[in-house]
């Protein structure tokens, strides 16, 4: 079983608290570059290997700025995230736009940004030449349906809302190639939050048969193959995380087996992971604002689901570190809330803790991904800042909390 330690002491916790009030949401860059770093040394033996960092897991420019500078680009689902990626100076090709229902103006922005098309749908071939014309590489997301399995967060692949099904690659492929696309990559995500690391390369065994396979029949070539994303990390104490040693030497040897062997070498090897590039290194800090003892022991923090919403959504586990007092036994059993009007604003139920006080600062661990990016207003709740823990030991605010004036701003009072 591992231990969850903070990168931080309760002493370095108490300056921050001082300019930047809990909530908030603390990032830590060196993990993060490490992480970082140690993928793409899985990927050495690819002919180019290239992560594209999901923009929705932590969407701020800041932490963008640092994948950047890894080398990495960004898998984008958005107007906003495509705008945030140019702003950042990510552009071209190292920008994967892979969306679902998407309006028009989504896929010309995406065309003037000269980034890789990643298509949901048989359909969106023609809307996409009716809106800004076909680009010249385009890429097809698979949903490969009852042959393979899902998880509980994306479902059963053919009950989820993505992508074509094997039937509709071949003709989507032979459409796109009678319409004169030369260059072309396929793409698959069937699931997310995955710990087992076989899964990855058992997707790399089925993109890389389709990819030969359809190679053969519509006679096109494929530049590459973006495997998705979907890595889990240990949100529990006693999971473990996936060796990624293990998956890039997996993904080699059947590469050499179905790509190489084949004459279908060079192709490339894409991701988009998000989780496993910023969760387990991103921390929500909050204060023991009250203690309630009636039917159950409470502990109502000063922040609630809309900073964190994975537990409510999705009965999701977040270890919980009560700073200063990381050696006590966890003797009194907690249910920590929020102050929403929603009984499910809980991140933890029935959970074993020191005895608290109010006033404890406690730390909720792996918030780095889908948590202050799926922040809220419900109850006109203001969402929190989110800080840079810098490699050097100093702290930078990479965005501010919300105002009430931010709140109002779209607010028209002048009719009433």
């Amino acid at each position: 079983m591992q231990t969850k330690t903070p990168p931080f002491t309760r002493a370095q916790i108490e300056r921050i608290i001082e300019k930047h009030p809990t909530p908030f949401h603390l990032y830590d860059e060196k993990a993060m570059r490490q992480n970082a770093r140690r993928l793409v040394a899985a990927f050495d033996w690819a002919p180019e290997f290239r992560e594209y960092f999901a923009v929705k897991a932590c969407p701020n420019p800041h932490i963008m700025k640092i994948f950047k500078e890894e080398g990495f680009g960004a898998d984008c689902s958005s107007m906003a995230e495509l705008c945030m990626a140019e702003r950042v100076g990510i552009t071209g090709e190292q920008i994967m736009f892979t969306s679902n229902d998407t309006p028009a103006d989504e896929f010309r922005k995406a065309r003037d940004l000269g980034a890789i098309v990643n298509l949901d749908d048989i359909t969106h071939i023609p809307f996409l030449e009716e809106n800004g014309g076909l680009p010249g590489l385009i890429c097809f997301r698979y949903n490969p349906g009852p042959l393979r399995e899902g998880n509980a967060i994306i479902g059963h692949p053919e009950e989820a809302k993505y992508g074509f099904t094997r039937d509709q690659l071949f003709r989507g492929y032979k459409i796109a190639r009678d319409k004169g696309v030369k260059r072309f990559g396929l793409h698959t995500m069937i699931a997310s939050n995955e710990l087992d690391p076989n899964y990855f390369v058992e997707t790399a065994d089925m993109l890389f048969d389709l990819v030969a396979e359809i190679s053969a029949e519509i006679g096109i070539r494929f530049e590459f193959v973006n495997l998705g994303g979907g890595f889990g990390i240990p949100y529990r104490p006693e999971q473990q995380a996936i060796d990624m040693e293990y998956v890039g030497s997996g993904i080699a040897r059947s590469y050499d087996a179905r790509i190489r062997s084949k004459g279908l070498h060079p192709l490339s090897i894409y991701m988009e992971s998000g989780r496993m590039m910023t969760g387990p290194y991103g921390y929500l800090v909050a204060k023991v604002l009250h203690l309630k003892d009636t039917y159950r022991k409470y502990a109502g923090l000063d922040a609630c689901m809309s900073n964190l919403m994975r537990p409510a959504l999705y009965g999701a586990y977040h270890h919980i570190t009560v700073l200063g007092k990381e050696g006590r036994d966890k003797d009194t059993v907690y249910d920590v809330t929020g102050s929403l009007c929603e009984n499910n604003d809980k991140f933890a139920i029935a959970r074993p803790l020191p005895r608290l006080e109010v006033g404890d600062i406690v730390v909720i661990h792996d918030a780095g991904a889908h948590g202050h990016a799926m922040g809220f207003n419900y109850n006109g709740k203001l969402r929190s800042a989110e800080l840079l823990l810098r490699e050097d030991g100093s702290v930078k605010q990479i965005r501010r909390a919300e105002t009430l004036d931010d709140y109002f701003a779209t607010l028209d009072f002048g009719e009433l």
